[in-house]
């Protein structure tokens, strides 16, 4: 069994997710081109036509994400 401490990489926080998992998965979204933003210092990021794209082929359903 794995130790509790080892189990802390990704937590739910309000309705996203949080943690190094989040993290990871953010920093690879940027790097694929999935997600953007405007501006390096907003914070708020678009997803692209590509993951758009990407996301439904993993099975997402983008239509509950709100605008």
């Amino acid at each position: 069994m794995t130790k509790t401490s080892d189990r802390k990489l990704a937590k739910g926080c309000y309705e996203h997710l949080g943690g190094q998992l989040g993290k990871l998965l953010l920093e690879k979204f940027l790097k694929e081109g999935w997600l953007t933003k405007d501006d390096a210092g907003d914070k708020h990021f678009f997803m692209t036509e590509k993951g758009t794209l990407e996301f439904t082929k993993l099975g997402i359903d983008l239509s509950s994400i709100k605008s």
